[in-house]
């Protein structure tokens, strides 16, 4: 799945989560096991022990979508 946001893209899947920027060519990715969704300030989070990035969602419809086709469940 697609989703378009302010800043680029995100490329969802069951297993990864690939964040794509327009600008500056920036892809960021994680497995969906390093991965946290918070409902408070729209923002999908990875920890993957020493590398971690974050990205604040443009909207709550595309949290839903990423929480939907990962099965993450938000905090």
């Amino acid at each position: 799945m697609v989703i378009d946001f302010s800043i680029g893209k995100i490329i969802v899947t069951v297993n990864e989560i690939q964040c794509r920027f327009h600008d500056n060519q920036i892809v960021l990715t994680a497995s969906v096991d390093d991965m946290s969704c918070f409902h408070q300030g729209l923002v999908i989070a990875a920890d993957a022990g020493t590398v971690r990035w974050s990205i604040k969602l443009d909207n709550a419809a595309q949290l839903e979508q990423v929480l939907n086709c990962t099965g993450i469940q938000a905090q």
